[in-house]
Formats: C-alpha cells, sequence, structure tokens
C-alpha cells in the first residue's frame, strides 16, 4: 500500500525529524567563541577579590602598628611589616598627641598580565599616644599612672 501523495511532505531544509541540517555545529562554534571569554572573566574576578584581601591585609597592618606605636613599643613598623603583605612600605609618624601608620603595597597579577593589572593598596591608621597621655588637670607621665 503506497502512502497518500497528499500527506507526504515534500523534502526541504529540515531532516526526518525537523532539525535544520546547516545548524548541526553552531553550538560548539558558539561555545569555543564564549568559553574563553568566561575563563578570563572568572580570573579576572578571582584577581579582584584576591586584590581586596591584600586591602584588608594593609587596613589591619596599619591598626596593629598604630596600635602598637600608641603603646610606645620600639618596633612597631616591624609589628605592621609582618602583618602586611609583602614588599609593603610602612611608615610611622610620631606626633607629640597621635602616632600615624600608613602601610602601602604594591599588589600585581600573576604572568604577562602583570603590567597590566598592578595597582597599589594601602591603609592609614591614627591612634591616641597612650605612653605620653595627660590628665585634665595637668598630670603627666607613662600611662597607666
Amino acid at each position: 500500500m503506497r502512502p497518500d501523495p497528499s500527506s507526504v511532505q515534500p523534502p526541504g531544509p529540515r531532516g526526518p525529524r525537523g532539525r535544520r541540517r546547516g545548524d548541526a555545529g553552531f553550538v560548539t562554534a558558539e561555545t569555543a567563541v564564549a568559553l574563553p571569554a568566561l575563563v578570563l572573566l572568572a580570573a579576572l574576578l578571582v584577581w579582584a577579590v584576591l586584590a581586596a584581601a591584600a586591602q584588608l591585609r594593609c587596613v589591619d597592618a596599619a591598626r596593629v602598628g598604630a596600635r602598637a606605636a600608641a603603646r610606645g613599643e620600639a618596633d612597631a613598623a616591624g609589628v605592621a611589616r609582618a602583618a602586611a603583605p609583602p614588599g609593603a612600605a610602612v611608615l610611622v609618624d610620631l606626633a607629640p598627641d597621635t602616632v600615624r601608620v600608613t602601610v602601602d603595597a604594591p599588589y600585581g597579577a600573576p604572568g604577562r598580565f602583570a603590567e597590566v593589572l598592578a595597582v597599589r593598596v594601602g591603609a592609614t591608621a591614627v591612634a591616641a599616644r597612650e605612653d605620653t597621655l595627660k590628665g585634665a588637670e595637668g598630670g603627666g607621665g607613662p600611662w597607666p599612672g
């Protein structure tokens, strides 16, 4: 028995299951183009998180150094440098009633992007000096008195 000629579809651009024959590798080509862009985006996001972590280390190092200098410790810069990211510069500025500690560090990306993505992270902390506190009555001397 032959099929009715009116029910048979003429051959066209679609195959036997309704798919177009020319789209066979289209998704593969899109993925090949988009995948490197997604990997680069993920790498940039990881770099940004690590740069933010280096910034937080600078903030912590400046605070630790300011507390140490406010107490009158001799090696406040060394204490701050130990808490800072590698390669950080620490500056301790003593005033008569305050101390200011500035931590500045370079942060770059690994590999070929080091020059393009190089940033400087840093922080400054100020604390009242505890080794020269003066009371309201004009007292003075080392704290606690």
